[in-house]
């Protein structure tokens, strides 16, 4: 049991995300051969869309009120930083495809662009919620997929230590 709570709780921590609890899983996998893979990713896929609503509706205001605060600001302000670019660069290639933009985006497993990133981004750039959720768990299933496809053919490690 904990190792299904693990890799729940593993894909939930920003930057790490799915990307790192996937490899994460292969590991238990390769440890126990009674481990299930499949609902380690339903675990894992509802881990990372949990903290979703709360990064869409409060992380903004969040990161807004703390920017200027003396022991939290450096951190607050690079994450509010980051969302903004990340929005900016979506709305710049996307135009009126920003659904698929953002699904893309958190889709393909490279570092700093899963659903936490993607989540913010949309929120910044005011995508309706529905249209959000959905791009994002669209991603999400996309970069689950590709993570597992490269864990399969035995590069998990290597996606492990870069995202």
């Amino acid at each position: 049991m904990f190792k299904y709570i693990s890799v729940f709780f593993v894909s939930m921590v920003p930057l790490v995300e799915l990307r790192g609890a996937i490899p994460y899983a292969y590991v238990y996998k390769a440890a126990d051969p009674n481990f299930n893979l499949l609902l380690a990713y339903v675990l894992i896929a509802i881990g990372n869309m949990l903290p979703m609503p709360i990064i869409y509706f409060f992380a903004r205001k969040v990161l807004e009120w703390g920017k200027d605060k003396p022991v939290i600001g450096g951190f607050f302000t690079f994450c509010l930083e980051k969302g903004e670019k990340g929005g900016q660069k979506l709305q710049e290639k996307a135009g009126r495809g920003l659904f698929l933009a953002l699904l893309l985006f958190v889709g393909i497993p490279v570092p700093g662009t899963g659903a936490w990133t993607g989540t913010l981004a949309a929120s910044i750039l005011d995508m309706d919620f529905k249209s959000s959720v959905l791009a994002v768990i669209g991603g999400i299933a996309l970069a689950g997929c590709i993570i597992g496809l490269l864990c399969t053919l035995g590069l998990g490690a290597f996606i492990g230590v870069t995202a």
